[in-house]
Formats: C-alpha cells, structure tokens, sequence
C-alpha cells in the first residue's frame, strides 16, 4: 500500500465571519491511498485557530502517517489521538480504498438518491441587511430549520433580526437555532439567554467560551434555551474525560464535527455517552471540502437520526469539487446520476 497527502486551498465566494473571525480561504489536506490499481481518499479536515491539531508540526505527522500506513486503522487511530483531524482523514481513506467504489463509503438510502438528509440552513454574520438577505434566500429554499451566527453584531439589532423572523414565521413554520461561538460574557449570559427566549430558541450552542464547564452547568442547569456543546468536546480525547464533562455540564444538547473530535470512532464514543445521560445531539460538518462532506453525510444518514443535521452545502467555495451532493427543498441529496471529479486531487 502506498500513501501520500495533499494540501488544498478551498477559497470562500464571499468573506465569511463568525465571531472569531473572517474567513476568505481555508486550507485542507487529503490523504491518499493506492494499493492493486485501487484508491481511497479521505480528507483531513483543519479548521485554523480552532482545531486542537492545528500545531506546527501538523504536516510531519501526516508524513509519519504515510510512512506508517501499514499499522493499520486501530493503531493509528489510537496513535493520533491528538490529531482528530487526521484521524478522520485516515477512517476515510481506508474506507474509501475498501470499497467498490470510492467515494461510496456507507452504501444506504441516501447514497440510493432515496433517502435525503434535513439540514439547517446556515446564516452567516453580518450586518443586518446581508443576515436578511440571506435568511430570505433560505426560506425561499425551502429550509425549514435555520441556524444563525449571533455575537459579531451589536445585541439588539441581533434581536431586531430574530424579531423580523418570528413576525412572519412561527416556530411551527420555522426551526431557529443560534450559534454564539462562546461570544457571550459570563457574567451577562444568562441574562440574553432570558431575552431570546422571546423568539422560540430551539438550541443555542457554546454562548460562553468553552473551558469553563462548572460555569456552564450551572447555565444549563438555568437556561431558558436548550444549550448544545460545540467547540467544548474539543480536545477531550479519552472516554472517561469526555463522561466527567458530559457528568459535569449535563448540557441538553452536544453538537458532533468529526474533523474536531476523532472522526467516526470519536463521534460515536461520545453519541454513546449522550444516550447514556439521555442528552440530545446531532452531526455538523466543519467547513469541509464536498470531499469530506461526503463522508460525513453517508455516516450521519447510518445514525438514523431523524432532527435536522449541521451538513454543509458545498456551495460555500468557488473550487469546491463537482459531486453527486446536492441541496434541494432544504435537505442533502446523493444524485447518482452526477460524477466526482477528484483528478486534480488523485493524480
């Protein structure tokens, strides 16, 4: 078996702001497997500033990696444990060069083009005429369920937004779900969380910075809104690390990006734990190329969950990979009848 990887740079069709910062590129890696004229890809999805492996010497361990493919999947996976991204990127790629066709790495209803996945529609910060704009083009295609990404404006005009929703649609009509990336301060947290609860909040996830969870207990514990874990399971690797903090929190919800927290092997200890607890979760994807979309989407479609899922679109990227991934009437189809293109990549 030979392997080797590729650095990618995925370029966004609009700067696109979070309350961290504004993201105009992101850069990713594949890595590549070829054994007996066969080939599998898996994509190691790093997301910059926010990924626990995102460490200067994050290119010499995918050079290891190659240089060791031969351990095995288990035993790299319990070697990169403080690599998910690369972890995720290795169960993809062995996937991928098991199977009878390469990009079909969990055969099922939605690979069949039977069985699409209800996603939420992403609204990206900024000022409150684009956030409208985009929310209007949401609804127009016929997302039922949209997460917005609150923090980066002023508060009350985040409110007007929110107030300019629910004016048309209730939450019969619409699913609304806030993403505050830890943007709210401690101290005043539970006092906007009491306020937008006047707009029929499904979720919000990680309104403080993570790392404080006797903090965001007791939010929990308070909240109004049901409060999902995000950027707080990255960098908790082992099982008993993740119970204490699931023990700890006991938050409603926790939100599963498989670049961030050890791909599938890492999501599913910690979906295991959250039945367990009996809390609520979901999977995201994480900015990935339609690659890593790709294998995202055939593992979520296997979880039989039927809430609507974090998936990306493909859509965010101006040399993104043509696929079969398509969004319609706000869900994720698999159109069989529409081919990859991965030859830049592969060759």
């Amino acid at each position: 078996m030979q392997a080797n990887y590729k650095k990618y740079t995925l370029r966004f069709r609009q700067p696109s702001r979070t309350s961290r910062n504004v993201m105009t590129h992101k850069e990713t890696w594949f890595l590549i497997l070829k054994e007996d004229g066969r080939y599998g890809i898996g994509e190691c999805g790093l997301l910059s500033g926010l990924s626990v492996d995102d460490v200067p010497q994050y290119e010499e361990k995918l050079k290891w990696v190659c240089s060791n493919i031969h351990l095995g999947v288990e035993a790299l996976w319990n070697h990169l444990m403080n690599f998910p991204s690369i972890q995720f990127g290795m169960e993809q790629a062995f996937l991928s060069l098991k199977s009878e066709e390469p990009m079909l790495l969990y055969p099922s209803g939605f690979t069949r083009n039977s069985a699409p996945i209800p996603i939420n529609g992403l609204i990206w910060m900024g000022d409150e005429a684009f956030m409208q704009a985009q929310i209007e083009e949401k609804l127009e295609q016929g997302f039922r369920c949209i997460k917005l990404k609150i923090g980066g404006l002023d508060f009350m005009k985040e409110l007007t937004i929110l107030a300019s929703i629910r004016k048309k649609y209730s939450k019969n009509k619409i699913e609304l779900r806030l993403d505050a990336n830890g943007a709210f301060a401690a101290n005043r947290a539970l006092e906007k969380l009491n306020i937008l609860s006047d707009y029929d909040i499904h979720s919000i996830e990680q309104p403080i910075k993570q790392g404080n969870p006797w903090t965001m207990r007791v939010l929990c514990a308070k909240t109004p809104i049901p409060i999902a874990l995000d950027e707080e399971l990255i960098g908790i690797f082992g099982e008993t690390e993740k119970e204490t903090l699931l023990q700890t929190i006991m938050p409603q919800f926790i939100i599963l990006k498989p670049s961030l927290v050890g791909g599938f092997q890492g999501s599913q200890e910690w979906i295991a734990l959250a039945k367990k607890y009996r809390i609520g979760w979901w999977v995201t994807s994480a900015l990935e190329s339609n690659i890593g979309l790709n294998a995202i989407a055939q593992w979520t479609h296997t979880l039989n969950n039927k809430m609507p899922q974090g998936l990306g679109t493909g859509g965010l990227y101006t040399n993104n990979f043509d696929s079969p991934l398509t969004v319609q009437v706000g869900k994720l189809f698999y159109i069989k009848n529409k081919n990859w293109k991965l030859d830049s990549i592969i060759k």
